[in-house]
Parts: structure tokens; sequence; C-alpha cells
């Protein structure tokens, strides 16, 4: 066991403090990382808050971790001592159902282990996350960071990247596609990059106009402000995709009247409360509604490659150990643009 530096909850209602935890010795499969970077992403917040349940404190959450090998078991083949890296939120999977044999890991049968809050099968200990100065992992969850990409801003896409990228790469959009993306904060703004660099005419549908410039330089033909209500009427019936990032309930009737016959709206965002659809919003023009998570690791491994073969890059603003807490009420108030990443050395 070794003792790492980190910044957990005490508890749902308190503010994050310093401490250190104890991470498990290398065994022969694993993989020991001297974290670099760690992204900030609303479901830590969710998470620490006890919003999507109980959990047990203290808790180091961070599911976007990327850094250095520094050492590896005696088995490990898949990575090396010095490999750039990355964790996203997953750590393991039981490795024999159907969706892990596939490569879907997320949608394990048996429940995936999520990087943390979830049940280390290795030592039955419950799993700590990035915001810390070390983690250790087995090989076949470990990725590999492209050179191409910077080091300081690819945090973001172990979680926000691929949540976005999965959905689009499963819905097929590409070129002669029209999608929408919902929203504008830390996962919209992927959406739309990886929507464009696709091959897809993207039009982003936030409540104002106030990041239509941001919109358009990621690669947006088009932005709405869905406080408008004309933008549901001038939109209808115009897309093949709308992929929702918002996790908070909206008129889910009104964004399915956007669909073409046969469109699909997946939702990525989680919202604590339940959404509410018409079926006369679905059947009238056989359009789909659908939900979507992460991706597995070799689709993970495929969109780090297709962001750094286009690349692409989160926005990031980068902050010490000792601003996280400030961070999170500011991506509460929606005060960043458009996703915060913290360095890993001030955890010392």
């Amino acid at each position: 066991m070794r003792t790492v530096n980190a910044v957990a909850a005490p508890s749902a209602t308190e503010p994050l403090i310093r401490t250190t935890i104890e991470r498990r010795d290398v065994g022969p499969k694993d993989v020991l990382i001297d974290i670099a970077y760690s992204g900030v992403c609303h479901s830590d917040i969710h998470t620490v808050r006890g919003e999507w349940g109980e959990i047990q404190y203290p808790q180091v959450v961070g599911h976007e971790i990327v850094g250095t090998v520094s050492e590896i078991g005696s088995e490990v083949t898949k990575h090396k001592v010095g490999d750039r890296v990355g964790v996203g939120c997953m750590v393991n999977s039981c490795g024999e159902c159907e969706y892990c044999v596939r490569g879907d890991e997320q949608y394990c049968s048996k429940g995936n282990i999520q990087t943390y809050g979830g049940v280390d099968p290795a030592d039955g200990t419950i799993t700590q996350g990035g915001y810390s100065q070390a983690v250790v992992v087995t090989e076949d969850f470990v990725l590999r960071v492209p050179e191409s990409l910077d080091f300081e801003k690819v945090a973001p896409l172990l979680c926000a990247g691929i949540t976005l990228y999965s959905p689009l790469h499963h819905w097929k959009a590409g070129p002669d596609t029209k999608v929408a993306i919902v929203g504008l904060g830390g996962l919209g703004h992927m959406g739309v990059k990886i929507a464009a660099a696709l091959g897809a005419e993207v039009t982003v549908l936030s409540q104002t106009t106030s990041k239509k410039v941001d919109s358009l330089r990621f690669g947006a033909k088009a932005h709405y402000a869905t406080k408008e209500p004309e933008t549901f009427t001038e939109l209808a019936n115009s897309f093949d995709l709308i992929i929702n990032t918002v996790s908070a309930k909206v008129d889910m009737g009104a964004y399915l009247g956007l669909l073409k016959v046969d469109g699909t709206l997946v939702n990525v965002g989680a919202p604590s409360e339940p959404l509410g659809v018409p079926a006369f919003a679905l059947i009238p023009g056989r359009r789909s509604w659908a939900g979507s998570m992460i991706g597995g690791i070799r689709e993970t491994q495929e969109m780090l490659d297709f962001c750094a073969e286009h690349g692409i890059h989160p926005e990031t603003e980068l902050i010490g150990a000792d601003g996280i807490n400030d961070a999170y009420e500011r991506v509460l108030n929606s005060d960043v643009r458009y996703r915060f990443v913290i360095d890993a050395a001030t955890f010392a």
C-alpha cells in the first residue's frame, strides 16, 4: 500500500478537504499512474452531494485522469514506464458478459467498476478517483494518450469527449446528416467539435445566443435560442439526430418535434427528476428517444485517436487543488468555458 495526497468530500454538505488515501500495491496486471491532470465533471458534484444516491465518505472523485506510467506489474504487456496514459469513468468490469466481450464494458451486465464510488474487486475497498497524486488501475482499463494531444487539456476527453463521441458514432453522424446539440457546456462543446469533424451539419440549441460566437468557432453552422418560442416552429422536422446534454428538466415533446421522420433524440445529460415524453411526439414521425453513456475501452481509444487526428481539444481552465470548491460553485452557476482541469502537482 502507498499513501498519496488527495482532495476528498467528507460529507454531502461540507466543502472538499485535503487528505491522504491509500493506493493498493501494484499487482501482476496493474499499472501505477502518477497523475498529471484531473478534470472536473458535473458528475463529480452530483456524486459528492448525494444527488445520485448514497455514497461512502470520505470520497475522492474525478474520472478524467491523465498521467505517466511509473510502475507496471510483471504481466503487463500494453503499457510501459514513461507512457502517457489516461483513465476514464471505469477501472474494471466482469470481462465475461456479452457486452464486455463485444467491447461495451460500460454496459457490463454485472455492472462496471466505476473509477470512484465503486467496489474494487482487487481488494474490496471503495474506489477513489483522480483528485489525487496517483492511481493504480488494471492495464485493460488504461488508455494511450497520443503525443499530439496537449497533456494539460486532454483530461476532459476521458468523460466529456467519449460521452459525446459514442452516440455520434453509434447513430452514424457524418456527411449528409443534420445534428443538433442541446446545451453548450462541458459536454455540448465537445459534441459540436466532434460532430463537425465527423462531417455533420451542426446546430447548437442553447437557452440564449450569448455563446453563438463560440458555437460557430467550434464548427457549428447555426445557433438558436431555445428561450425563443419561434425556434421550435422554425426548426420543426429538421434534424436526423439531437443530443441533449442538459442535466435539467426540459420540454421533451418540443425537442422531439425538431426531429425528422426516423430521427433520434439521445439523452446524455442526467437530470435528477423524471422527464415526461408525450407519445404523440414520437408516434407520427416514427421518432426515437434514447440514452447513452460514455463508451467502451476500445471506443474510447478510438475517440482519443480521432481527436488527435483532427486536432480536437476541450476548452479548459487550469486550477489548483485549493480552487476545487470554488470551481464547483462556478460549474453550478455555468461560469466556466468550458471545463476545469486540476493541476495534480498542487496536491503535494
